[in-house]
């Protein structure tokens, strides 16, 4: 059964959603694609109640994605 999707209008998970996207569109720019990326709350099954934390699940990616990802993570921290 897929994971429920935490309810769209609250701030923590407005929060989240515009961490997921600014994460996927730099990771965009090195040519990274993880296009399981989604938010989490962990009221998932209580859609009524805020969320007082939601989280970026980045998903899973093959064994390249990883090595081009820790590739792109070295160059940027030697600078």
């Amino acid at each position: 059964m897929p994971p429920t999707p935490p309810a769209p209008h609250t701030a923590k998970v407005q929060e989240a959603l515009a961490a997921r996207d600014a994460l996927a569109a730099a990771l965009s720019r090195a040519g990274i694609q993880l296009p399981a990326m989604n938010i989490r709350t962990p009221w998932a099954d209580d859609r009524k109640a805020e969320a007082q934390y939601a989280l970026v699940h980045l998903g899973v990616c093959s064994a390249p994605v990883a090595l081009v990802l820790a590739d792109v993570i070295r160059k940027g921290i030697a600078g």
